[in-house]
């Protein structure tokens, strides 16, 4: 099955995600099919928390991948983001 969930990077103690497109066979950071965006826990001042490509991710969701659950919860608030965007526009 394809799973959307996160792969982790960043320094000890300054975690940092990728969000990726996956075989659920595969290791947490080993070989993904496509990078959809990314998560900063730890982000600060004008850094982006979350960035992600909503229109790949529900490409991918139409074609049977399941996401993990934080990365339906990141989904729901870039999506909430993105919507402000387009208001203030």
């Amino acid at each position: 099955m394809v799973k959307i969930r996160l792969t982790r990077g960043g320094a000890k103690k300054r975690p940092f995600y990728h969000i990726i497109v996956t075989d659920s066979r595969s290791a947490r950071d080993g070989r993904n099919i496509e990078r959809v965006g990314y998560y900063n826990p730890v982000a600060a001042g004008n850094d982006k928390r979350v960035e992600l490509d909503v229109a790949r991710v529900q490409h991918w969701v139409e074609r049977g991948a399941q996401m993990t659950d934080k990365v339906a919860d990141l989904y729901r608030q870039a999506q909430k983001a993105g919507t402000q965007q387009a208001a203030a526009a």
